[in-house]
């Protein structure tokens, strides 16, 4: 049982660390689906976890013990929250780059590129007007 506790201690760490309290937690007990015959139909160790700040809900039923589900559910709830802290992160970091990249100076190369096809734009439009005829 010793390596259990230490399992336990990195999961509350590991919950601590990103902001999720027992308080914050719906835990609900529902009889499980699937293959599992008389035993999954008459107990109730499928374990329904809701995190009420961010709506995130697991659902786990991997295990028979229900002690094991309520452990493994909020391993796979901390998972489903960094995807999301990680996902949110990656959106500011690709916002920042993209600013970055729009307010960076241009190559010269491509400069003088553009404004000489700036200037032969203008000499032909320079050229046009109103044609000089007999009036």
């Amino acid at each position: 049982m010793m390596g259990a506790s230490s399992d336990d201690d990195v999961l509350v760490k590991r919950m601590r660390r990103l902001g999720i309290c027992e308080e914050d937690l719906e835990e609900n007990f529902i009889r499980g689906t699937g293959a599992g015959g008389q035993k999954i139909n008459k107990t109730s160790s499928t374990v329904v976890l809701v995190h009420v700040p961010t709506g995130l809900e697991v659902r786990c039923q991997r295990e028979r013990s229900q002690s094991q589900n309520r452990i493994i559910a909020r391993q796979d709830l901390c998972d489903k929250l960094e995807a999301k802290l990680q996902s949110v992160r990656q959106v500011k970091r690709d916002a920042i780059e993209l600013k970055k990249r729009q307010n960076r100076k241009r190559p010269r190369g491509l400069k003088e590129r553009i404004l000489e096809h700036k200037h032969r734009r203008s000499e032909v439009k320079k050229h046009r007007g109103r044609p000089r005829g007999d009036e």
